[in-house]
């Protein structure tokens, strides 16, 4: 049975009645978590000092036992603190020798950034403890995918998106946008050409969803890319001012300027009903009459 690993590198989880929802559900189903004090943990809006939360970065190092999943207790404001303090080459010599399995998303991009940036290290962008397995009702497609991807070695996902027809391949990479923007220009950016980059975020109004993208295509990354795949991004809704302007508008804008294919309609990101990716994995992208399949392989499995 697969042992979980909290981790808190970010904000301080203030809805605490859905962590330990979380919490009850993964023991009720049989799994042990470990380090469960770093739940009520709290320094200022951080989920600890700095210290702490470093240290339970760098702890990861660490950790011997077989059958790992590493998982955020939850996202918030709190790992950019981290990035010039966290011990890069002995994490990634973990990872190399035995993968954990890492899980998060949200602000943890930028970890999960950092070790693909340095390293090659594959993490999986999905659920975390108090938003995903500590909701009122854990969400079936979401439970399922979690485990589809951490226990196949290869596994394809399919949806209804919008996109030219397209058969690409590269390496997959991305999470949330905000926070890949935020890593332009320093050492935790990923440098990847050719790679299927996908995207998502939340309560980001449309023209500040834009400024983000266009601030990655004036930089050279999308261009650079196979294919542009977007998730969610709810929480941001057009107001009166926007006049009609919108996120469709937004994806129709950016469309005009890139040579590369952009699909939309993924099930990924800060909803309850989200797929789990593996950041670094091989991606083979097709987009024909029938819908977008994406097929993943090459990431460490339970």
């Amino acid at each position: 049975m697969p042992r979980f690993h909290l981790i808190a590198p970010s904000g301080y989880c203030i809805n605490q009645q859905a962590a330990q929802r979380g919490l009850q559900r993964l023991v009720a189903a049989g799994h042990r978590v470990d380090n469960i004090d770093v739940i009520p943990r709290r320094c200022q809006r951080f989920a600890g000092t700095d210290a702490q939360r470093l240290a339970d970065v760098n702890g990861l190092a660490e950790l011997t036992a077989p059958g790992i999943i590493v998982m955020p207790v939850r996202g918030g404001y709190g790992a950019s603190r981290l990035l010039p303090d966290i011990d890069w080459s002995r994490l990634i010599a973990r990872q190399r020798r035995d993968p954990l399995l890492i899980c998060g998303h949200s602000d943890f991009t930028a970890i999960q950034c950092g070790l693909l940036a340095l390293g090659g290290a594959i993490t999986f962008s999905g659920p975390m403890l108090a938003g995903n397995f500590g909701a009122g009702e854990l969400n079936a497609f979401t439970e399922e995918h979690f485990w589809r991807a951490l226990r196949h070695a290869q596994f394809t996902l399919e949806w209804q998106g919008d996109g030219p027809r397209c058969e690409v391949e590269g390496t997959l990479w991305g999470g949330n946008l905000a926070m890949l923007v935020s890593l332009m220009g320093t050492p935790w950016m990923p440098e990847i050409d050719g790679g299927v980059l996908v995207l998502e975020d939340v309560n980001e109004q449309p023209f500040r969803v834009e400024r983000m993208l266009l601030q990655l295509l004036n930089a050279g990354v999308l261009q650079r890319q196979s294919a542009v795949v977007l998730g969610s991004f709810s929480g941001g809704a057009a107001n009166d001012y926007d006049a009609g302007y919108d996120l469709a508008a937004v994806r129709a804008f950016l469309r005009d300027r890139l040579a590369v294919p952009l699909i939309d309609g993924l099930d990924f990101g800060h909803e309850p009903r989200t797929v789990t990716l593996p950041l670094g994995a091989r991606a083979v992208l097709k987009k024909d009459e029938n819908g977008v399949r994406l097929t993943l392989s090459g990431h460490p499995v339970l």
